[in-house]
Order: structure tokens, then sequence, then C-alpha cells
């Protein structure tokens, strides 16, 4: 008996010749399919050092991200973390991760990746276009690479990922259901940008 694969579709598959009309100033492109795991637990208790230790990644503090090999810890909270890996690394991660923790009562990790796409943005621009409708301030000595809050933008709840040197490299990682409304919002708020060179 063959079991088929169902077909995956991200929410912005369609928009990769739209990103490409932006100015010269700004890259979009999506990342789908990323594989995000929210882990729930303790900070500094026995499942969250174990965590640690499988990963060898420190779970990141208030407002922060920490990357170890190919695996992003994102601080979503006080006891909550999002691990993002790249596409298919769900499986392994949970068979690692599930064993890790144990029998704590308050840790858990579930496979959140079909909850949101992630977009990438790099390009000098980056910071002026996100400027109108996110109310964080995104220079770098305010933000910093290694920042990751989570926000509105243009009234669409995000977690904006700090990746890059002033601000030029950053990931918005935002629900699938957002998705197209703030592809659009990027468009529009690069209207007046139209003939900027790189």
């Amino acid at each position: 008996m063959t079991v088929e694969t169902p077909a995956r579709f991200s929410p912005l598959s369609a928009w990769q010749d739209r990103f490409a009309r932006l100015p010269a100033g700004l890259q979009v492109r999506e990342l789908p399919f990323l594989t995000q795991l929210t882990l729930r637990a303790e900070p500094g208790g026995p499942a969250a050092r174990a965590v640690e230790a499988c990963l060898g990644i420190t779970l990141p503090g208030p407002v922060r991200a920490e990357t170890s090999g190919d695996v992003e810890a994102l601080w979503m909270g006080p006891d909550e973390w999002l691990l993002v890996a790249a596409d298919g690394r769900q499986h392994d991660l949970l068979a690692r991760l599930r064993p890790a923790i144990g029998d704590d009562d308050f840790a858990t990790v579930t496979d959140v990746s079909a909850q949101r796409t992630t977009l990438a943005l790099t390009g000098h621009l980056v910071r002026e276009v996100l400027a109108q409708g996110c109310a964080i301030d995104l220079d770098p000595r305010v933000t910093p690479v290694g920042s990751c809050p989570t926000t509105l933008l243009a009234q669409a709840p995000v977690t904006l990922v700090v990746r890059g040197e002033a601000a030029s490299g950053i990931r918005l990682l935002v629900r699938a259901s957002f998705a197209s409304y703030l592809a659009t919002w990027l468009l529009d708020a690069c209207t007046e940008y139209r003939g900027s060179t790189g």
C-alpha cells in the first residue's frame, strides 16, 4: 500500500514575481515550511537545561535569539521559546527533545510548523520600510543583531528577528492567515522608493 504525502502550499507561493519588482534597496523572499517547535519549560529548570544540553544551545532571555548549528531559539515569553530549523527537521528534533524533557509536569514541545511562514528581508531600505508600520525602533543601537521582539507590523502580529548588521537582515515570522496581507503591505510601503537603486 502506497501512502501519498499530502501536497504542501506556502501562503506566498505566488508572490516571488511581485517581490522581484521591489526597489533595489529591499529584497524579500519567503522561507516556507521551516521547522517550528514551541518549547514550554521553566527557565533554568531541569527540562530547560536538558534541552540546552540536547541542542548545544543556550535558551535566550527576553527578546533575544540564540543560534547553535542549524537550530535557532527565539524567546517568545517568560517560559516559552520557538525552536526554528530547516524544513523536515520536526520528527528528528521531537524524537530527541521529548525524551530529554522526560516527564516534567510543565515542560512540553509541540510542532507548530504549519502556523507561520517566514519572510527574509535584506537591503539598506529594510529599516525605513518597516518603520512605516512598526513602533519598534530598529536602530541597531536599540535593536541589535540577536533581538527578536514580537510586535505588530501594520497591525499584523509578527516575530521580528534581527539577523544582520544595521538591521538590514531581518526575518519576519507571520501567521499564515496574515501572510498575504503583510506581503501586500510591504509592496505598498515601498511605493515611494520605486526607482531607488541598491
